[in-house]
């Protein structure tokens, strides 16, 4: 389970507006951060049959998300599976990621 300090930079990160946290962008982040969790912990439990469950209904849940957002806005669909690694990114163009992920990186420089 995610802290409540990890879920809110998270949401921080991948917020469109401020005082967003329930936009596609926000809730696969969150998403994507509890399914490396369940991972990771089932690498140690590998007995934990109701964890596996979870992790099985979150990406499910993520994957969903993930088409929704694909059909939606698809731009913002792109610069989210670059920034969060995911594996619909090798799909991607070399063109488009590039482009992505220079949009991410000026997003996480600081502004005054």
């Amino acid at each position: 389970m995610l802290s409540k300090q990890k879920k809110a930079r998270v949401i921080k990160k991948f917020q469109t507006h401020e005082g967003d946290t329930g936009s596609s962008e926000v809730q696969i982040a969150i998403l994507t951060a509890e399914i490396n969790e369940l991972a990771d912990h089932l690498k140690h439990h590998h007995k934990d049959h109701s964890s596996r469950r979870g992790l099985l209904r979150k990406v499910g849940e993520r994957r969903r998300l993930l088409r929704y957002l694909k059909k939606e806005n698809q731009a913002s669909y792109e610069t989210l599976v670059v920034a969060l690694k995911l594996k619909q990114a090798k799909a991607l163009t070399k063109a488009s990621v590039l482009a992505a992920a220079q949009e991410a990186a000026e997003d996480d420089t600081p502004s005054k």
